[in-house]
């Protein structure tokens, strides 16, 4: 075990940044335990030296240039903390080549352009980690990659975004409308001023590619995974999800369907009853099902400045200790298991939940159960709600049907139907329920 400190330099030093800085200095005789060796926070780079910071550990040199580090041959580790993906792509590439190991919690970076990173990495013998890219403090990377090694992973769900889990705990609530509800979210930090990747499902997403990557040895692309987000929602969605027996939660999945993989990011009715979704305000969920281990839970903060950086410190620790390159060397090997053969979008298969606002006269229940029946969509059940509202033109009634089990491609085909129809208003929302 080496007894030369791990002499650390910091690139970005925003929210996650500070708390990284935080933890190495005040819990800096455990994490000398823990590494076996004294781990030295030394350089920081920030973008606009003239900005006020809430806090800097005494002892480090701060500096606007990459090339300070760059050109430090005694920095053996960039934690690299900015977002985005150009800059932070030639960022990490130059720091690689430069002799550092990385450690990242950029999650569009390592879904954008983690194949080339790791060509970098492994070419100049160097390591990186993300575990703080998915989950935050969750440590799910971890757990794929060698707690569950064991194991033939089958299945992979959960929540993904601690902001849209947020605003539709706070949706349901406190009786608020999603537009409300996010207002809130943005006042607290959970929501950026503009919070579309968080909502439309691709942040989700990115996450949920990364973690096929290590599970399948697959990349699914988000154009070939269904992705929704949750800005349809309205609150009598959550409250007739509810009256059923139901939550609704932005869920990430990735199973093994007959030998092909299928994924998905998108609301859905989730029981009650189940953990899932139980799993309330801006937390995170992961449920992993092994071959051996079965169905293994992990829950808790899944964003936020110290659940953040303790997952990044955790990285830095494994590195100092020397397990992080042989866990590297296994997200290497990867490249050589044959991949899963992607499932179409149009062939899984689940009850649904559908929502549509119709005029209010005769016939028009007829219409809509005639389209669903020539595309094969059994009704389990259906509930018609009268509904005067202010935002609608005329007096309406609201449908709301549960399906037996059915295709997606079934249902796209009803959905374009049923949004031709003159006596339906606006669009009709369909979430797949999570039995």
């Amino acid at each position: 075990m080496p007894h030369t400190p791990l002499n650390i330099a910091l690139i970005g030093f925003g929210t996650v940044g500070t708390g990284v800085a935080r933890i190495l200095a005040e819990q800096d005789d455990q994490l000398r335990i823990r590494a076996g060796r004294k781990l030295h926070l030394c350089r920081v780079v920030v973008r606009d030296l003239s900005k006020t910071r809430e806090y800097l550990p005494a002892g480090v040199q701060i500096s606007d240039r990459l090339e300070d580090v760059l050109g430090d041959e005694s920095i053996d580790l960039a934690v690299q903390l900015i977002g985005g993906t150009d800059v932070a792509f030639d960022y990490a590439g130059r720091l690689l080549r430069s002799g550092k190991d990385l450690v990242t919690a950029n999650k569009a970076l390592i879904y954008a352009h983690s194949r080339e990173l790791f060509e970098i990495a492994s070419e100049h013998r160097r390591t990186i980690c993300f575990e703080a890219a998915v989950a935050g403090g969750i440590p799910v990377i971890s757990a794929i990659m060698t707690a569950l090694s064991g194991n033939r992973i089958t299945a992979i769900e959960g929540i993904l975004n601690g902001t849209s889990n947020f605003i539709l705990t706070q949706m349901l609530s406190e009786n608020q409308s999603y537009e409300q509800s996010l207002r809130e979210a943005q006042k607290l930090g959970y929501a950026e001023a503009d919070p579309t990747l968080d909502v439309d499902g691709t942040d989700a997403a990115q996450k949920l590619a990364i973690l096929t990557r290590l599970a399948f040895a697959t990349d699914v692309p988000i154009d070939q995974m269904v992705c929704k987000g949750i800005n349809d929602l309205m609150l009598s969605d959550l409250e007739a999800a509810a009256s059923l027996g139901y939550r609704i939660r932005l869920m990430a999945m990735a199973k093994l369907n007959n030998g092909r993989l299928e994924a998905s990011v998108q609301p859905a009715l989730v029981p009650s009853d189940r953990a899932l979704a139980q799993t309330i305000g801006a937390d995170n969920i992961v449920t992993i099902t092994g071959s051996t281990v079965g169905r293994l839970r992990l829950a808790g903060a899944g964003a936020g400045q110290l659940p953040t950086a303790s997952a990044v410190v955790a990285d830095v620790v494994d590195l100092a200790a020397g397990r992080a390159v042989h866990t590297f060397e296994a997200v290497l090997r990867l490249r050589s298991q044959q991949p899963v053969g992607i499932l179409p979008q149009e062939q899984p298969e689940h009850r649904f939940f559908l929502r549509c606002l119709v005029d209010d006269r005769p016939h028009v229940l007829a219409d809509v159960t005639d389209i669903l029946g020539r595309h094969g969509i059994s009704i389990s059940s259906l509930v018609q709600k009268e509904s005067r509202t202010s935002n609608v033109q005329s007096e309406s009634a609201r449908l709301i049907i549960m399906t037996h089990c059915v295709s997606e491609g079934c249902m796209r085909a009803a959905d374009a139907e049923l949004g031709a129809l003159d006596c339906v208003q606006g669009d009709c929302l369909r979430l797949p329920v999570a039995d």
